[in-house]
């Protein structure tokens, strides 16, 4: 049944077509002695509307009597419908509202009516018949038209936009921005230069260059292209967008030399940053091309985006270029300070330690060696042997503390235990250390390690008044964990990183980071009352490189 249905449906409009088909001819012939006069009295009201030459062409190539001329010279009805899409492109390519088109149509239909007025009622049923038929087909051509102009306008902006989120380099947003609006305005060829002021010349940052047959593009690196000096093409010139016919004057300011002679017409648009002519892009077609205005919109917007882009991607990668620079001079002060460190101690350890033991020797022979009943001065000598025992403990510490010589001839774990043992001698609070089964570390990554549970000690000591202090350090699966948890007062940690002259923890989340770490501190500080729990705990995750510097 459903079958039968569509069968009919088709018959019907096979007989549609061709009464429809039939009448067009009587209107052909009906029409083809007054098409001259149709056409002129159907201009004048159009420049009435203010509607340029081109518009006009346009408009008079999608009306009955341009059907009617086309069939009377033995085309067929898709024939013209065919002319009437490509002319609704023109007349949405040159900003034509959908409106002022009806109007005309309208206009053109009412000759036509004053035309036919005289025939007989049947004549003049058919041809109203045939009227209403065409200018229905007409119209939906347009609307078809319209559609696909807008379409790729829209496809067009939003490909860029989506570039715009996508690219990860200038390079890479240049290239995509061009090759999207090559694709939209049909070119065969196109080039994306900027303008170099330190070197006043025409750099080229990007191209489509023409397919070889087969569909592949010609091997062509376009960034080892030359730059064109800017004293060969005058920038006033050059500022200015335009469409440019081959041979004309006009094809000095094209910045491709290869251009000239193998294509026949060509778009420049100029790139602004602000008043500043900052870059052109250049279109190449192989065939006459005409420029309609809205695709001169269309290029010289996507131009001001894709500038505004191309100074967004530029200034990205200038941060990332500079926090780069900042994290290699952060790391490069890192190890200029072990280095210093290792000298300190070296030097404290040569020189003054040695000086300060001949010291304590001479005074212990002075002491055995003078008489013993002198006790007065037994005691001062006595006392200044002591003081020299206690500074050069103090001395052992510092160089300890300056450049622990049990992390290179040890190791991590060992190291731990002796700055752990020693923090607890000197401050008396009760610390707990808990070290896993550790892989091999790098020697810069345990001393990283090293140097921050150094530093949380450090803090614990001056600002926490804690009496339990919690350390644990392990790794597993590629990952060595760092947790330092302490009872003391506590803090608030978004206060503490934005203290001005205060880099505790900013200098450890750096550690962290120049190891690709995560960094985390949680502190509750003690209410008034001190009944509710406070304290800090530091959580430190750092990934164990495969392989590095020598293990410790």
């Amino acid at each position: 049944m459903e079958h039968g249905k569509g069968l009919a449906l088709a018959d019907a409009a096979d007989v549609l077509s061709d009464q429809l088909r039939t009448q067009l001819h009587c209107l052909a012939q009906l029409l083809a002695p007054k098409s001259t006069m149709l056409d002129r009295r159907f201009m004048a009201p159009l420049r009435g509307l203010k509607l340029d030459r081109k518009q006009r062409l346009a408009l008079r190539a999608i009306t009955a009597g341009a059907a009617a001329r086309m069939i009377g010279s033995g085309h067929g009805l898709p024939d013209f419908l065919e002319q009437v899409e490509y002319n609704g492109r023109r007349l949405a390519k040159l900003n034509v509202v959908p409106a002022v088109i009806v109007k005309a149509l309208e206009e053109y239909d009412s000759l036509l009516r004053q035309i036919v007025h005289n025939r007989s009622a049947e004549e003049e049923s058919n041809f109203r018949w045939v009227r209403d038929q065409l200018n229905f087909c007409i119209l939906l051509s347009l609307n078809k038209a319209f559609y696909q102009v807008r379409e790729a306008e829209t496809s067009a902006f939003f490909e860029l936009f989506r570039i715009e989120l996508e690219a990860r380099s200038l390079e890479e947003l240049l290239n995509r921005f061009l090759s999207t609006l090559t694709t939209y305005c049909h070119a065969d060829a196109s080039n994306l230069y900027m303008f170099d002021e330190h070197t006043d010349n025409w750099v080229l940052r990007s191209s489509v260059r023409p397919k070889k047959a087969g569909g592949r593009k010609k091997k062509e690196d376009p960034l080892l292209m030359p730059a064109v000096s800017s004293h060969l093409v005058r920038r006033p010139n050059i500022a200015r967008a335009g469409h440019i016919a081959a041979g004309s004057r006009s094809e000095k300011i094209l910045l491709d030399a290869a251009w000239h002679g193998r294509y026949r017409s060509f778009w420049t648009v100029p790139l602004f940053s602000g008043e500043r002519l900052a870059g052109v892009m250049q279109f190449a077609f192989a065939k006459p091309y005409e420029w309609l205005p809205r695709e001169q919109e269309l290029l010289r917007a996507a131009g001001e985006r894709c500038m505004a882009a191309a100074e967004k991607a530029k200034l990205l990668e200038d941060l990332a270029a500079r926090e780069e620079q900042v994290r290699e001079l952060a790391e490069h002060m890192l190890h200029v300070e072990e280095v210093e460190r290792r000298r300190i101690s070296r030097e404290l350890h040569d020189e003054a330690g040695q000086s300060l033991l001949c010291i304590r020797l001479q005074l212990e022979m002075l002491e055995q060696g003078r008489n013993p009943d002198r006790d007065e001065w037994r005691e001062r000598v006595r006392e200044t042997r002591e003081l020299t025992e206690r500074t050069i403990l103090e001395i052992r510490r510092l160089i300890a503390a300056l450049s622990p010589a049990v992390l290179e001839q040890l190791g991590l774990a060992p190291a731990l235990r002796q700055l752990v043992s020693r923090f607890r001698e000197a401050y008396g609070c009760r610390v707990r250390l808990q070290v896993g089964r550790l892989d091999s570390l790098p020697r810069r990554m345990a001393m990283i390690v090293y140097r921050l549970v150094q530093e949380c000690c450090n803090n614990i000591a001056k600002h926490s008044a804690a009496t339990n202090v919690n350390i644990s350090v392990n790794s597993a699966d590629g990952v060595l964990k760092l947790s330092v948890e302490d009872n003391g007062v506590g803090f608030t940690v978004a206060e503490a990183y934005t203290k001005r002259e205060s880099f505790g923890l900013a200098g450890m989340r750096e550690r962290v980071a120049l190891l690709g770490g995560r960094f985390d501190v949680k502190s509750t500080p003690a209410a008034p009352d001190r009944r509710s729990k406070s304290g800090t705990t530091v959580l430190i995750e750092l990934p164990v490189p495969t392989h590095g510097d020598r293990a410790v």
